[in-house]
């Protein structure tokens, strides 16, 4: 055998890592059809239930060191994402970042819910319709956690759904009649289509056009948050205000 000769390539991309529920089966996709060819993004997944609950969520905390820990070693992140807005509100956003932190090499964690008040910052908004597929009691965690944060959700509509494998399934006109009902409201300058499964990216600009109001959803925040820490840009008009803002 001939030992052959080899030259190595110093990495040049951007690298976001991305932890997904077991049971997500809308945010990787969502996420790689606006991601840019500059930025290498790397998926693991952690242990979830079947049913959104406020214990099914508590309980993936201690199963993030790990998931984190099977991203590439060698890697040295620009930024992660914990892609469950539900999940953070339970756990806390210091938590999750902990738990990231004690998996992976990262510069910066990120979740839904930091990102949602980020945009929130971008936007100048103070008063959120939210529309969520899940139970009253786990959305409501969230909503608190948002009113500590100077984020109000005077508007809240719920297509009531616990079991993931039927959220996933919501189509687009549903999501897109239930936003443009709670959109009615004269209380709220803006909308927000809660949790990772929902699919989003093809109804956002199309509810901004019928009603006039910025439209940010968990995977479409999240996703701009973590570009914009790693220091990359999306070319997503799609994804509508928020994108043309940033």
């Amino acid at each position: 055998m001939s030992a052959l000769p080899y030259t190595l390539e110093p990495l040049q991309r951007k690298t976001i890592g991305l932890i997904v529920l077991q049971s997500d089966e809308t945010i990787e996709q969502e996420f790689r059809s606006v991601m840019p060819q500059s930025v290498n993004l790397h998926i693991s997944r952690v242990p979830s239930g079947l049913e959104v609950t406020r214990d099914s969520l508590q309980s993936m905390r201690d199963h993030l060191p790990a998931a984190a820990g099977l991203l590439p070693q060698t890697l040295q992140f620009d930024a992660i994402g914990y892609g469950c807005t539900s999940g953070t509100a339970q756990i806390g956003v210091d938590e999750i970042a902990a738990q990231v932190h004690a998996g992976a090499k990262t510069h910066h964690v990120s979740e839904p819910v930091s990102a949602l008040l980020a945009a929130c910052r971008t936007l100048a908004l103070k008063r959120l319709a939210i529309l969520s597929p899940y139970l009253e009691d786990v959305s409501q965690h969230l909503r608190n956690v948002l009113a500590t944060q100077g984020v109000e959700t005077p508007v809240f509509g719920s297509f009531e759904e616990a079991e993931e494998q039927k959220v996933v399934r919501i189509d687009g006109a549903s999501i897109k009649a239930g936003a443009v009902e709670l959109a009615q409201s004269d209380q709220i300058d803006g909308i927000f289509l809660s949790c990772t499964n929902l699919r989003t990216f093809d109804v956002i600009a199309e509810i901004e056009g019928v009603t006039g109001l910025p439209v940010l959803s968990s995977n479409q925040v999240l996703a701009w948050h973590l570009s914009q820490l790693a220091g990359v840009s999306l070319d997503a008009p799609q994804l509508g205000k928020l994108i043309g803002n940033s």
